[in-house]
């Protein structure tokens, strides 16, 4: 790690073994050794689509011969909602590792104390420094603009970029993988649509106002441009992040005196749970509500069968998306990823979607999680 940071970032060693590539290899040898994805388990949850996907840029990438790659990615953390992202990365690094095609490290933050702006500096350094180190490509979670520039050089480079989770469109990147905030937010209105009573009537939605974070807005307005369209009304509750008290007790004065009455309650981050409290707030338990992300709350209230579903995103595959994309830019460039890609891409964006997980499926949904290595 870089100097006076190296103890606030820690990197998860890879395999590199490159097995079946000796330097007295023919091409033809060393194109023959085959890249064996780790199997998962059959499942309901598994995105079969998505699956089918990489299985059909594995086989191209198979059909070149091994170009041996230094492959950095570069995550915000290494715990909570970014493990199984680093999960993710890990397993398609090992899959690339025996093969002989890469070699490389997960990095990321183990603080849990530094602020934003350390933070996204500690980023910029790994960057530089994976740079000076020989990497010749990256998959990263930024932190924001501020890693855009660091991102450039490496680019102008011919290094490949690859951002997951967090998009970076003021940079040069070649492909963001992660959700598409306002698709995301149009398919958790369609959920609460179908539980919703015929209107007239009003949907709480605690969501996100503030212009100062573009994913938020689009998420809430991807839901509220649904909900609008079929005739209800909408009010948007700004989420008081860091305040739950205040949280509630303002949205529980949003329920009693909205005109037409509240008929649902739809939460759009990892805080959606606090829907449940506001609804109790204002004695009205009764209400249908539609929850984001897979908080322990959340899964809880689920099982209580207060909150009817949730849409979480797909971590595990943003991580093994990441090196797997990257190293097909190298071995087969970028216009044959991307075409291979193109089912799930709306311009250079990779949708993974969301997985709509009901009530009654909440246990399933975590023994999921626990079987391919992406608890949170």
């Amino acid at each position: 790690m870089i100097g006076r940071n190296r103890a606030a970032a820690i990197g998860l060693m890879l395999m590199t073994a490159a097995c079946g590539a000796s330097d007295g290899d023919t091409d033809e040898e060393r194109a023959a050794t085959p890249i064996k994805r780790t199997p998962l388990p059959q499942n309901e949850f598994i995105p079969v689509e998505i699956e089918a996907t990489i299985d059909e840029l594995v086989a191209k990438i198979n059909k070149s011969s091994i170009q041996p790659m230094q492959i950095s990615v570069l995550l915000k953390s290494l715990n909570d909602f970014f493990a199984p992202i680093a999960t993710g990365a890990n397993r398609a690094m090992g899959e690339l590792g025996v093969s002989g095609r890469a070699t490389g490290n997960v990095l990321g933050s183990t603080s849990t104390s530094a602020d934003q702006e350390q933070l996204m500096a500690l980023q910029t350094e790994q960057i530089e420094q994976t740079v000076a180190d020989g990497a010749e490509g990256i998959a990263i979670t930024p932190f924001g603009e501020g890693n855009a520039a660091a991102l450039d050089e490496a680019i102008a480079k011919g290094i490949p970029v690859v951002t997951l989770d967090t998009e970076l469109a003021s940079s040069n990147r070649q492909i963001y993988v992660g959700i598409l905030s306002e698709s995301a937010g149009a398919t958790a209105g369609k959920t609460l649509l179908k539980m919703l009573p015929e209107g007239p009537g009003t949907v709480l939605i605690h969501g996100w106002a503030d212009p100062s974070w573009v994913d938020g807005v689009k998420r809430t307005h991807g839901a509220r441009d649904v909900l609008e369209e079929a005739g209800y009304d909408v009010l948007v509750h700004q989420s008081i992040y860091d305040d739950e008290a205040r949280d509630v007790e303002v949205m529980r004065g949003k329920i009693e005196d909205a005109d037409p009455p509240v008929v649902g309650l739809m939460g759009m981050f990892s805080d959606s749970y606090r829907c449940v409290l506001a609804a109790d707030a204002a004695g009205a338990p009764d209400l249908p509500i539609v929850a984001f992300d897979f908080a322990p709350q959340t899964a809880d209230y689920m099982r209580q069968g207060r909150i009817k579903a949730t849409h979480v995103q797909r971590q595990y595959y943003e991580g093994y998306l990441g090196p797997y994309i990257v190293y097909g830019i190298k071995s087969i460039g970028l216009d044959a990823t991307k075409e291979i890609l193109a089912p799930h891409l709306e311009g250079d964006q990779f949708d993974l979607g969301v997985d709509v997980v009901r009530w009654n499926k909440v246990d399933a949904y975590i023994d999921f999680l626990d079987e391919i290595g992406a608890e949170q």
